[in-house]
């Protein structure tokens, strides 16, 4: 049952803006974590990964032919290629920043409590995202800087409870994107940042002295790529509709259930 829940969490909140790192940190306090758990995280990520390759297939493999076709001086589609380069230069912050602070971050900030005040900051980011979306002059255009920048607000997500998709999709937001828009971005821009962090937990999943449980990793895995892709389409369909606000008010809730929960304990 434990696998099956982490793999559910894990597919659904890695694309809903609730902080699956955080998810995850409170779903580990309740049954116990150890350094083997937090490897096993490893899996479920490349599920995720697996999930968002899947589910834009077509997209990454036009973006790809298209740098092939850079590469070879040929005729390339404006649009596309500025894309390919954004996605190139959004991850460069995740990677720089990731290599120097994550298990600081992970170490300092897993933390129930801190991570219930990170999932209010968020909320506040994602209210003031909504402000500007609505009071200010969208220009629904990606640009390699604009890359970048949503690759510097993703950077936040190394902190539990604040959501790597919810801080970049913010991000686009605030810089003029659409709501569909910035989430589709976000979703690209996870299969090199999450493959990268899970393929460096995988490694030390690896070399663990502890037997592995493949059974485990299989129901959890399987579970977290099957709730990746329903989560992925939900939220593409529900940001074309609607605003973040049903999501800040769960993480509101979310951290007020969190304080409870240890002042009761």
């Amino acid at each position: 049952m434990e696998n099956f829940l982490l793999g559910t969490l894990q597919g659904l909140t890695e694309f809903l803006p609730v902080s699956s790192s955080g998810h995850l940190v409170l779903l580990h306090s309740i049954f116990g974590a150890s350094p083997d758990d937090m490897a096993f995280d490893a899996v479920l990520q490349l599920a995720t990964v697996l999930a968002v390759v899947i589910y834009f297939r077509r997209d990454i493999y036009t973006l790809a032919n298209t740098l092939l076709r850079r590469l070879s001086r040929l005729p390339v589609n404006k649009k596309e290629i500025v894309l390919a380069y954004a996605l190139m230069i959004g991850t460069v912050p995740a990677i720089v920043v990731g290599l120097l602070l994550e298990s600081y971050m992970e170490t300092i900030f897993r933390n129930p409590l801190l991570v219930a005040g990170v999932l209010v900051a968020g909320s506040v980011l994602f209210a003031f995202a909504e402000w500007h979306y609505k009071n200010f002059k969208r220009e629904d255009r990606m640009t390699i800087g604009k890359g970048l920048k949503i690759g510097l607000f993703q950077c936040l997500a190394l902190i539990p409870g604040m959501s790597r998709s919810g801080a970049s999709i913010a991000g686009g937001m605030l810089l003029g994107l659409s709501r569909a828009e910035a989430a589709r971005f976000s979703f690209l821009l996870a299969v090199p940042v999450i493959a990268g962090s899970g393929g460096k937990k995988l490694l030390e999943l690896a070399t663990a002295t502890s037997p592995i449980d493949w059974t485990s990793l299989a129901i959890a895995g399987t579970t977290a790529f099957l709730a990746g892709l329903f989560a992925i389409h939900f939220m593409l369909s529900f940001v074309r509709r609607h605003s973040l606000w049903p999501f800040i008010w769960y993480r509101v809730a979310l951290a007020g259930v969190v304080c409870l929960a240890v002042w009761m304990n």
